[in-house]
């Protein structure tokens, strides 16, 4: 049977990798952009509210009534210092939640909702940070935040609906060589491997998980950060 996927953010980047992995294998895959769509993508802003609601009908309006693998990787990384005014501060902070964390919380639970109405098991695979764990630079609170909020949420899904066949695992990239990450990309010697990881890394990580992983992992964070943060 053809597996059916919907994966957010795929426009670029980690992203674009995570649709191409899936490039030799049977499934149909819908994509979610900003701003850009096409008969594969489709177009909606996550920082808006309903958007993730309408993300997720417009998907399963595709792909014919059934989502079979979840991947959510749409995401920001902004800075937003200390010394900004306050609402400003509280702008950016609610804005890289609504993307980050609340959007991929929002499909998670279409997601087990529709498996459970359909009486089997599916997959989710949330893309968070190595963040999550190690925490980021001090202009970055609300990034690490979310996901670390990212992988408890993959966490509770995986123990509480494991019983069902519903399987939840999060990847946690380090530096990863994408626009997004190139004004912050640490110097290769903070890495021991020496380079930051490629989108094609995390891709293929997010591809076992999606496909090949055993059940029995459900609920598990990959490290994919070059053994610059260990645990």
């Amino acid at each position: 049977m053809t597996l059916h996927i919907l994966a957010t953010g795929t426009s670029r980047g980690i992203g674009a990798a995570i649709a191409a992995a899936f490039g030799n294998d049977d499934v149909r895959l819908i994509g979610h952009a900003t701003t850009t769509a096409d008969d594969r993508t489709i177009a909606v802003d996550l920082d808006l509210a309903g958007a993730a609601d309408m993300l997720w009908r417009d998907a399963l309006d595709r792909l014919d009534g059934r989502i079979d693998v979840l991947i959510n990787n749409a995401g920001v990384f902004e800075a937003a210092p200390i010394d900004l005014a306050d609402a400003e501060w509280d702008a950016a902070w609610e804005r890289t939640f609504r993307i980050d964390l609340t959007a991929s919380a929002q499909l998670c639970r279409h997601a087990v909702r529709h498996w459970r109405g359909a009486g089997r098991g599916g997959r989710i695979v949330n893309v968070a940070s190595r963040a999550a764990y190690r925490g980021d630079s001090p202009d970055h609170w609300s990034y690490a935040a979310a996901k670390a909020g990212m992988v408890g949420l993959t966490k509770t899904i995986a123990r509480g609906y494991a019983h069902e066949g519903i399987l939840a695992f999060a990847v946690c990239p380090g530096f990863v060589a994408t626009a997004m990450a190139d004004a912050a990309l640490a110097p290769a010697a903070d890495i021991p491997l020496g380079r930051v990881a490629t989108p094609q890394e995390v891709a293929g990580a997010v591809r076992y998980l999606a496909l090949d992983a055993p059940p029995s992992m459900t609920g598990a964070s990959i490290d994919i950060n070059g053994a610059s943060f260990v645990r």
